[in-house]
């Protein structure tokens, strides 16, 4: 298997953790814990493990500037695109929010072509805008909100762009699961002390701890491990794009253990995305390939080219 395939299938993997999450949160609720205090039990428990087996691995630590600015992507970034996209519940539909956080491929993708000169093909542009517009369908109706609402939405997708651009420049040089782990001790040394400051609820019941364990292993480590080599191998602009499975990850779930209807408009956009997802990861796999049988002089201008 390539390494752009390889990088998609872990890609795809995460997505399918980062969507059952919002499955096992509604049993967290349903048990007493109250949002802080699952986000804190995420980022600790998460944190705590692979501590562990970073030091039983004896595995090479982030150092340096590296170690400053994955404890601000953990710290200051997830956290801040966390309580953004709670904070626009309270103001707008969860429809509407989820639509503006998946803003985040169109971004990532703009961003990186104005500010790290990252290649801007129009193959890319389109899987990116298939894409948004599955998800939008995906999503279903009920898009209303306050003007508060959609800026907090617009900020959570925003800071998550910057996160993972982020993440794309220091894994060039950092281990995935040495910088997933730094980046959940700054999550979670934050969350600490919003907690302290908060005090909230926890989970009363086995089944809700049940669900905030499943959260951290599933959908947070194996998710953000996941999400991590799929940058290393794709890049941030299509990671972010491949990423966009999420949402039909966790309708599908949804629909097998809540038994909440779907519609066709769903369906239909669930297609899309999967349309766009495969053709991108091929478009690109193809092109590896090409770089693969063309003398050393010439790779580096077919690598740059990408999926045009």
């Amino acid at each position: 298997m390539s390494p752009r395939l390889f990088g998609a299938a872990c890609v795809a993997l995460s997505a399918a953790a980062f969507g059952s999450m919002a499955i096992f949160a509604r049993y967290a609720y349903a048990g007493g814990a109250e949002v802080i205090a699952v986000l804190l039990l995420r980022f600790v428990i998460a944190a705590a493990l692979m501590t562990c087996f970073m030091l039983a691995t004896r595995r090479r630590w982030p150092r340096g500037r590296n170690l400053l600015l994955l404890l601000g992507m953990g710290g200051v970034l997830y956290v801040g695109q966390s309580m953004s996209f709670f904070s626009a519940l309270n103001h707008a539909s969860a429809g509407l929010v989820a639509l503006l956080l998946y803003l985040y491929p169109f971004l990532v993708t703009l961003l990186g072509a104005l500010f790290l000169r990252q290649p801007l093909g129009v193959g890319r542009v389109v899987a990116v805008l298939a894409a948004l517009f599955g998800t939008a369908l995906t999503l279903g109706g009920g898009l209303a909100g306050e003007a508060v609402g959609v800026m907090l939405g617009v900020a959570a997708a925003l800071i998550y762009s910057v996160y993972i651009l982020a993440g794309g420049r220091v894994l060039t040089q950092e281990d995935p699961l040495a910088a997933a782990t730094v980046v959940m001790i700054g999550a979670a040394a934050v969350f600490s002390a919003l907690a302290i400051w908060q005090q909230p609820a926890f989970p009363a019941s086995v089944s809700a701890w049940t669900a905030v364990v499943a959260i951290a292993v599933v959908c947070t480590v194996v998710a953000m491990l996941g999400f991590f080599i799929g940058i290393r191998n794709l890049g941030a602009a299509d990671a972010a794009t491949l990423s966009t499975l999420e949402p039909v990850v966790t309708i599908a779930l949804a629909a097998l253990f809540l038994s909440e209807p779907f519609s066709l408009l769903q369906i239909v956009g669930g297609a899309i995305i999967l349309g766009a997802v495969v053709w991108l990861t091929r478009a690109g796999a193809r092109t590896a390939d090409q770089a693969d049988g063309v003398p050393s002089t010439v790779v580096g201008s077919t690598a740059r080219s990408s999926v045009e």
